[in-house]
């Protein structure tokens, strides 16, 4: 059974790729983290980040934006002490703001997945990239998405980001057309 090369041979990026990378997602909490952790990414390997994500989910509280909008200067030190995660002051900071612009949008409209799912039509575009390579970073929804969190206040959710949080959260299938998850997902038909 093929895969996509870019997990390599590590248990862990087997498993996320094989149930997680690229199934549309439809729970709210789920996109925060994602969302949380895609910026995380910024300058970073995604298999960092995914080896330290049971420290992040218990540093931030299960992701829950409700408790995170409500840290301040004891939570922002203790999550910069904190080994387990990448301590990044920005990246902190930018995940307790965008806790705030995600509770907004949740309550304005009444859910978080309508709202982001509206940058792709409310379905998941099916890409059909032979090689990793053919994969672009980034794409006219990817920058339509950044724009609007952008203007809601979100912070490091740039195109590239908001690109890899929209293959995270199966938005698109960017598995490559020969990994045994590209047609499972919807790819070819």
């Amino acid at each position: 059974m093929e895969r996509c090369a870019w997990l390599g041979d590590d248990p862990l990026m087997m498993a996320y790729h094989d149930d997680e990378w690229g199934v549309a997602l439809h729970d709210d909490n789920r996109h925060f983290e994602f969302l949380v952790l895609d910026a995380f990414q910024a300058g970073l390997s995604w298999r960092t980040v995914l080896h330290k994500r049971e420290n992040f989910r218990r540093a931030f509280d299960g992701f829950d934006p409700a408790k995170i909008v409500r840290y301040g200067e004891t939570e922002r030190a203790r999550l910069l002490a904190d080994a387990g995660i990448i301590r990044n002051r920005q990246k902190v900071d930018a995940t307790i703001g965008n806790a705030r612009a995600f509770l907004d949008i949740q309550q304005r409209e009444d859910g978080f997945d309508g709202w982001i799912w509206q940058f792709t039509g409310g379905r998941t575009i099916q890409n059909s990239s032979d090689e990793l390579t053919d994969i672009p970073a980034k794409t006219a929804e990817a920058e339509a998405m950044s724009k609007a969190l952008k203007a809601e206040g979100f912070k490091f959710v740039g195109p590239t980001i908001c690109y890899a949080y929209m293959q995270a959260a199966g938005m698109v299938n960017d598995h490559v057309t020969r990994c045994y998850r590209w047609s499972e997902l919807g790819g070819g038909g």
